[in-house]
């Protein structure tokens, strides 16, 4: 059996007469990713912060490295590497003398830290940016150095808010790709994400978080294969939304609209796709359900604004 490492039970908070996060509990192994994913108000970031101590919730409890939250917050913290959704580099420090100095909050000594420093920059692929100040790097750069500098302390669990929101597709594939050394190396990881590609290329499981509640939790291709159909067939084009009123709908499973796209969820999709071939004018695209549709199907595809 895995080494459990954190394990959050019955976490409730409420703000006024809102409950924000309302009975959610997760554990997370040795060597495991747990992505918890969600929309805009789900509750994540309220979740991450009864989880690093800077809440304390009204209900519910959190063992951490067997340690408890939130009587050994110092404790646990100290083998906790957090990157958060925003830049927090300091501006007037080298990359080398932000991992310096972010290390002394830790207290750990000078020769110690500076013995790390090389390492921590090749890995983030930064040993030539050493004496380059943050405001001179890119922002897949700076998010590199984020995650150099969660690495200091040599931390069991890392704990990443969004850590790739804004950057590039090749930035992103470069933090993805540290980020599966981390997890070879038998780090654990908490994370937070919008791009639904990215759960599902980094995280051994999922949590999906609606208005406060878990409504879903397991591995991405098992929710997949258990909330969804199998094959999914978009079509759209000049004439698209005419088919939500015609008898092709009974060719699939599910039918949905979003925008001028409509998407066939079904068991078999030839007998759709050879119907559609019909039409020459739309344009159709025929792939396997993922887990953006399973995401979609289970939290609704309207647009939720921040809170």
């Amino acid at each position: 059996m895995s080494e459990l490492l954190f394990a959050a039970k019955g976490l409730t908070k409420r703000y006024g007469g809102t409950t924000v996060v309302d009975d959610v509990s997760f554990e997370i192994a040795r060597g495991e990713c747990l992505g918890v994913i969600g929309p805009n108000g789900a509750g994540k970031t309220t979740t991450i912060r009864m989880c690093l101590g800077l809440t304390v919730p009204d209900r519910g409890s959190i063992a951490a490295l067997g340690l408890a939250m939130p009587r050994d917050a110092l404790a646990i913290k100290a083998q906790l590497g957090v990157v958060s959704q925003f830049d927090t580099l300091d501006p007037d420090f080298t990359c080398a003398e932000n991992l310096l100095v972010y290390g002394r909050y830790f207290g750990m000594k000078d020769a110690q830290i500076r013995e790390r420093i090389p390492r921590l920059l090749e890995f983030a692929a930064l040993s030539h940016k050493a004496d380059a100040k943050p405001g001179e790097l890119s922002g897949g750069m700076r998010r590199r150095l984020s995650l150099a500098r969660a690495l200091v302390n040599d931390p069991r669990l890392l704990l990443l808010d969004e850590p790739t929101t804004g950057l590039d597709p090749q930035a992103r594939h470069l933090m993805w790709e540290r980020l599966q050394l981390l997890l070879q190396q038998g780090k654990s990881i908490l994370l937070t994400t919008h791009f639904m590609d990215e759960a599902e290329r980094l995280c051994s499981r999922l949590l999906v978080l609606d208005h406060g509640r878990k409504i879903a939790e397991g591995r991405p291709r098992d929710l997949i294969a258990q909330h969804l159909e199998p094959d999914v067939v978009e079509a759209y084009g000049n004439g698209a939304l005419e088919l939500v009123d015609s008898p092709m709908t009974s060719l699939a499973a599910r039918v949905e609209v979003s925008g001028e796209t409509v998407f066939f969820y079904t068991q078999d999709a030839k007998p759709l796709l050879d119907a559609l071939a019909a039409r020459p004018k739309l344009r159709t695209l025929h792939r396997p359900a993922n887990l953006e549709d399973l995401f979609l199907k289970l939290t609704g595809r309207q647009i939720r604004e921040e809170a």
